[in-house]
């Protein structure tokens, strides 16, 4: 597997938005970036804990950069065990035929199990 630098951006992102989980506590609030439990605020009120939390994530934000990475999948992988019978059948005159067949067995196994729950259903009612 190998993997790619595709794109480097620097901090010249004018906008980011994020999810905050912002949680009522016995003392106070405690908010969250969502997906990011390790960016976490206690405060006695909730303004208090969301400003607390953007001081936070600016602080963060000024220490990393924001990069995108391609990887590339090997392609040594095994193939399917059933993709060397796809298509196996494209050009048999027969195939056609095979099919009806066993459509017709479908119906008719269908036909006896609708038989046999109507004879079911018949006992229940005596019953």
């Amino acid at each position: 597997m190998t993997t790619n630098l595709i794109k480097e951006t620097t901090n010249n992102l004018s906008k980011l938005n994020y999810s905050i989980l912002v949680e009522a506590k016995a003392d106070g609030y405690q908010a969250t970036v969502w997906g990011l439990s390790d960016c976490q605020v206690f405060a006695t009120t909730k303004q208090e804990a969301l400003n607390n939390l953007h001081e936070l994530m600016e602080y963060r934000f000024k220490n990393i950069e924001i990069a995108t990475q391609e990887i590339e999948v090997s392609k040594s992988k095994p193939e399917h065990p059933w993709m060397k019978f796809a298509g196996k059948y494209k050009d048999d005159p027969q195939f056609d035929d095979m099919l009806a067949d066993i459509e017709a067995y479908r119906h008719e196994l269908d036909a006896e199990m609708e038989e046999y729950y109507r004879q079911l259903d018949a006992e229940e009612a005596r019953k």
